[in-house]
């Protein structure tokens, strides 16, 4: 068979894929814990992964989804750990509301601070954001260094996120660090697990900002 005389692209515009493949999620999830409040974020991070399994596992604070939107519409500062969150995330909703997105762990003085301490950037890009996100979204996919830092300074009072979404995937401490979030009393989004990743951070973050954005 010549499959190449056979193929047909898609002429369909992307709201319409985009649209159709929300329909799809809806009609394969099938039966699930999520209210209609927190049901958005999780079709988005199915969307993104293809993982019906990755979706059922996240897990909501009662206060995650409001405490993120009065982030965003405060124009609260949001804190990515990598910069593939800050290129995937949809910034123009974020700065309508004065906010922006940072990303610490390439500044110098980061680079040069972990050298110093013999740690990761990850750590130390924790420890500068929350000199200047108090009260902000941070957005963590990738590194469980950085959401375990983020506990610690979390429990020591020293940092005051109004939402952590932590979804970083990996094998090592990836698993835990949600776990240890899960535990906390400040508002979050994570997940069961060791699946995450920047894609399905970029995700929640953007549900989040369309809802905020909706008012």
């Amino acid at each position: 068979m010549d499959f190449r005389t056979e193929f047909k692209p898609l002429t369909v515009q992307p709201e319409q894929i985009e649209g159709r493949s929300f329909e799809m999620i809806n009609e394969e999830i099938g039966e699930h814990p999520f209210s209609n409040e927190q049901y958005p974020i999780v079709q988005r991070i199915i969307h993104a992964s293809a993982d019906f399994e990755l979706g059922k596992s996240v897990l909501f604070h009662p206060d995650a989804i409001q405490s993120g939107i009065r982030a965003i519409r405060s124009g609260k500062m949001v804190v990515a750990d990598v910069q593939m969150i800050q290129s995937g995330a949809n910034k123009a909703r974020i700065e309508k509301y004065g906010g922006e997105i940072k990303v610490y762990i390439s500044d110098p003085d980061v680079i040069q601070e972990a050298k110093r301490l013999n740690t990761t950037r990850a750590i130390i890009s924790m420890r500068k954001a929350i000199k200047e996100a108090d009260g902000g979204i941070f957005a963590i996919g990738n590194a469980p260094t950085a959401l375990l830092e983020l506990i610690r300074l979390i429990k020591e009072g020293e940092a005051k996120p109004g939402l952590v979404i932590g979804l970083p995937v990996g094998f090592v401490s990836a698993a835990e660090s949600k776990e240890e979030l899960a535990k906390l009393d400040v508002p979050f989004i994570t997940n069961i697990g060791r699946k995450g990743g920047s894609t399905v951070t970029v995700a929640a973050l953007n549900a989040i900002s369309i809802l905020a954005d909706r008012g």
